[in-house]
């Protein structure tokens, strides 16, 4: 199997294309300053993935901002932190702040030229329209959790997928879904029967930060450091997996 071998690249955002951690932990600090213990960074993701996790689950109709502010509420809660609406609600608008990874920008436009882009976010449509002026591409398709009226890792997300992508002519073999996160991405796309490469944003660090955990044993058809590595290796020809 071959990057060649696609016509279309499905992205997932928050964690692949955008270094959410990065940005929720630094949306993060004025309730971390507050705390009355001590808070550091990757123990904060991995409670902040655990309860972002439950409350998709728990309320999938819910806009994802108000799903944000709802899991700030409850981390104020587990730090002992008497609970601020106002904080709450910023988190939950910090979507557009967060920022591109470095690679991001530069391996979009290249893979643009070669391929059918599209989206499949875990987000609402207005918070998506934010980051993608950070991102520099127009997108061939877009499509959002508010949309499907469901959060992945529900395989009904990774269905609709397939089935808009097909309207447009491209049949789910020829799809390949882009994403860092096992949990939300690759387990169900694996479920479904969906091709995709593995962005290890975490490869230095290890751990699973801002996702859930998933047990081991996650098919995946390629996996690269980066998006710059994938778009490198469809460049050179090297990327067989």
């Amino acid at each position: 199997m071959k990057l060649q071998d696609f016509d279309a690249l499905s992205f997932d955002c928050y964690g692949t294309l955008i270094d959410w951690e990065s940005g929720i932990w630094t949306a993060l600090q004025p309730l971390v300053r507050r705390s009355r213990i001590a808070v550091s960074r990757d123990p904060a993701l991995e409670a902040f993935a655990l309860l972002e996790a439950r409350q998709q689950e728990a309320t999938p109709d819910m806009a994802y901002p108000d799903v944000l502010a709802a899991v700030h509420r409850q981390l104020a809660a587990e730090w002992n932190v008497e609970a601020d609406p106002a904080e709450d609600a910023a988190f939950g608008g910090s979507i557009a702040a967060w920022p591109p990874f470095p690679d991001t920008v530069e391996a979009l436009r290249y893979l643009k030229r070669h391929f059918h882009l599209a989206i499949l976010s875990n987000v609402d449509r207005s918070s998506f329209q934010a980051t993608n002026r950070t991102l520099g591409v127009a997108f061939d398709a877009i499509y959002t959790a508010q949309d499907i009226g469901s959060y992945k890792p529900d395989r009904r997300n990774f269905a609709y997928l397939i089935d808009r992508m097909a309207q447009q002519g491209v049949p789910k073999g020829k799809v390949l879904h882009v994403a860092q996160s096992l949990f939300h991405d690759h387990v169900p796309a694996q479920a479904i029967g969906l091709a995709s490469a593995w962005i290890d944003r975490r490869h230095e660090t290890g751990g699973s930060g801002a996702t859930a955990p998933v047990a081991a044993g996650v098919h995946y058809d390629f996996r690269f450091v980066s998006l710059g590595a994938l778009a490198e290796a469809h460049r050179s020809g090297t990327d067989v997996g």
